[in-house]
């Protein structure tokens, strides 16, 4: 078995991987990028749409345009691609690096000795089971992704007339998509009180469209045998869908955007602690997890709402590994947790007297609120937030002077004007 030495395994080739690696790479350490597909990328490659690249490329592209920019800066940087490989255990050693095992069709096994890992595997979607929606298995039944991919890479067209079960942000877009293939979007059924993706995209792929979206509402069946032939949807009421409201909408096809979940199982092998809140590891402000020399970004550690934050994160991210990697220890850290009406704050240590960049998801639809920090019950750092919603990630640098050491820090969100 043929066995090869690294600084830096970058499992992942998407916008985070390939973040990571431009920069170890840059940064003088041997660095091998581990995907499955065979073209670096990841999902970007089936999201045709523009939108994308603003922020790291200063200019509008299209998701297959934004990973070739994405690889070439890895490529130029150094860094070697094992592409068409799947990755099947991950170990520590006795000295405290890593081993992995990869297959792959053209070279068989592959053993890899690394010094640190980068995790940045991204995430997969939540299917109909995750629902448990009564009703038979007919063909027409699709996640958002995997419909995506069959229209944009295959050329393939799903079905004739749509439902979509949730409004994620990939719902929403394939929704716009499914319309200029010429295919009927009957609606946009949604559990909750709000949408799940950015209002942007509620106005561009819905309103534009003028394609029904049903908030507090519930699929209660698929029906069908062979083939879908529609679905029973009922509002919801005390959290409950009301059966005498039932109403049925006819359609030959049903996609599903209702949410991901981090490709985390590599990590947990490794015994990376997991945060329940997210699905991703718990990292300290280095993005370094609970395993010494596995670091973690992107969305494979919560889930972001824009491809480049995911580009930025990992690249900040993989600006610690040089330094761990030449014995720097981070020192002393001290937990952050998320309170009032926050579902996550991430990172999960901050290191005291350091200016530290956290996320959060909210929990609330807000105008006029504040985000703050409490050290032991006494407010510490405060931010105006004009404009709240779950949809958006939301991202405070905290300074230095503020993160004093003296206990953990936990923030709030809180509604209304006033502090």
């Amino acid at each position: 078995m043929k066995t090869e030495e690294y600084a830096v395994a970058v499992l992942g080739a998407g916008a985070a991987g390939l973040a990571a690696a431009a920069e170890t790479s840059s940064a003088g350490l041997s660095t091998l990028v581990i995907d499955r597909e065979k073209r670096p990328g990841g999902i970007l490659l089936q999201c045709i749409h523009n939108g994308f690249g603003l922020r790291c490329f200063n200019e509008e592209l299209t998701g297959p345009e934004y990973a070739e920019r994405a690889a070439r800066k890895a490529e130029e940087s150094g860094a070697v691609f094992a592409l068409g490989c799947s990755a099947t255990s991950l170990r520590i050693r006795e000295d405290g690096t890593f081993e992995l095992l990869l297959l792959s069709g053209a070279d068989g096994v592959r053993k890899i000795h690394a010094r640190a890992i980068f995790l940045a595997t991204g995430c997969r979607e939540r299917t109909r089971a995750s629902l448990a929606i009564p009703g038979t298995r007919p063909a027409g039944v699709f996640t958002a992704g995997a419909a995506q991919k069959l229209l944009n890479r295959e050329g393939m067209l799903p079905g004739r007339s749509a439902v979509i079960v949730g409004s994620g942000d990939i719902g929403l877009i394939m929704a716009r998509r499914l319309r200029w293939s010429g295919i009927e979007v009957k609606a946009v059924i949604e559990l909750l009180p709000h949408p799940s993706g950015l209002p942007r995209n509620v106005a561009q792929c819905l309103d534009d469209f003028a394609i029904p979206l049903y908030l507090e509402h519930a699929v209660v069946r698929i029906c069908g045998k062979d083939r879908v032939e529609g679905v029973d949807a009922a509002p919801l009421e005390n959290g409950v869908p009301n059966p005498e409201k039932r109403f049925h909408i006819e359609c030959d096809t049903v996609l599903f955007s209702v949410g991901l979940i981090p490709e985390n199982e590599l990590a947990s092998s490794a015994g990376v602690v997991l945060n329940p809140a997210t699905g991703g590891a718990m990292v300290d402000a280095n993005y370094e997890t609970t395993v010494p020399g596995i670091f973690s970004a992107g969305n494979v550690l919560h889930v972001h709402d824009l491809v480049d934050f995911v580009s930025e994160e990992a690249a900040r991210a993989a600006r610690n590994i040089p330094a761990r990697l030449a014995g720097t220890e981070p020192g002393t850290r001290i937990r952050a947790r998320a309170g009032a009406n926050l579902k996550y704050v991430v990172p999960s240590w901050y290191f005291p007297g350091r200016k530290t960049l956290f996320s959060f998801r909210p929990l609330i639809v807000a105008e006029n609120g504040w985000l703050r920090a409490e050290i032991n019950g006494t407010t510490v750092w405060r931010k105006r937030m004009p404009f709240v919603r779950p949809a958006e990630m939301i991202t405070a640098e905290v300074e230095a002077e503020q993160l004093s050491g003296e206990g953990e820090v936990v923030f709030h969100l809180q509604e209304g004007e006033t502090e």
